[in-house]
């Protein structure tokens, strides 16, 4: 299959001299021997790419190569949004690529700071749910509003009045609670970074991290849904603490990381329409009420 003019011109600005064969979706070698992937969505895709690839290209410019770079972004005329970018041979992650990965999130990616509040500058998908971010200047404010935004979503289905109700003892009273003293500066998070996102490129043995809805928030909550799925050993959360410690006060790590495992758990619940996430849910909720 021939590659469109605006894919080819594209490609033609990173290498000049070079010739191109691929496909669209997939991937497109040059003569150079380079790979290059090119992510092709639909028309109602547009603002979900974009969210991407500035999800990724944040996470570049904290641990340069940790995340596929992107080079290019663009639309068609029909509406359909694309990117290009690295092409990675993506394994699964092993336990030694998992501790690898867990320092240069601590001493990288995680030390990379926003110089505009906690948020994001466009909005991005965790999963199928749009994330509208923006900026906010407390972390307290940004997550009250991420929480809430998934809690007005399941109110308007009209069948999850307990969740709802108990939702808003959360945003009122453990949210204040639990993030409003901490002092901690905005980082650049993944935020969606469970087994199915990372890996190791077969080319360099080095982790990768993918597919990413990105914000500025406090670390920690990118652990989250690491705990949540499996796929991470002891190691990986040891390490990672060993380069990052825990965020003052220490005593409070536990009830902060049911926060954060909330945020999952209700996103699942609004994605597939409850079931065990619901209960979860609630589980954390309760919790987190009596915690506090």
């Amino acid at each position: 299959m021939s590659l469109p003019s605006i894919i080819l011109n594209e490609l033609a600005k990173i290498e000049p001299s070079a010739e191109f064969t691929g496909r669209l979706g997939g991937r497109v070698e040059s003569s150079s021997e380079k790979v290059y992937f090119v992510k092709l969505g639909t028309s109602d895709e547009v603002e979900q790419y974009l969210g991407e690839a500035d999800s990724l290209k944040a996470i570049n410019t904290g641990a340069p190569g940790l995340a596929p770079r992107v080079f290019a972004t663009g639309t068609f005329e029909n509406g359909r949004p694309f990117f290009i970018s690295e092409y990675k041979d993506i394994r699964n992650l092993t336990e030694k690529s998992a501790v690898l990965l867990a320092k240069r999130l601590a001493t990288e990616m995680h030390s990379y700071k926003s110089q505009f509040g906690f948020g994001f500058e466009v909005p991005t998908y965790c999963g199928a749910t749009r994330m509208k971010n923006g900026w906010y200047d407390s972390w307290e404010k940004c997550y009250s509003e991420m929480i809430g935004d998934l809690l007005e979503n399941l109110k308007k289905r009209g069948r999850y009045e307990k969740l709802c109700a108990k939702g808003k003892s959360i945003t009122k009273d453990v949210i204040p609670k639990l993030l409003g003293p901490l002092q901690i500066e905005p980082v650049i998070l993944h935020g969606d970074l469970w087994s199915g996102n990372v890996g190791v490129d077969s080319a360099t043995g080095e982790p990768v991290i993918f597919d990413p809805s990105s914000f500025f928030g406090h670390n920690e909550a990118d652990l989250a849904i690491a705990r949540i799925f499996g796929g991470f050993s002891a190691s990986f959360f040891a390490e990672y603490h060993k380069h990052l410690p825990k965020t003052k006060p220490e005593s409070q790590y536990e009830l902060r990381g049911h926060l954060y495992e909330l945020f999952h758990y209700l996103n699942h619940t609004v994605i597939f329409e409850g079931g065990g996430y619901e209960f979860n849910a609630l589980r954390k909720m309760d919790i987190l009420i009596d915690g506090v």
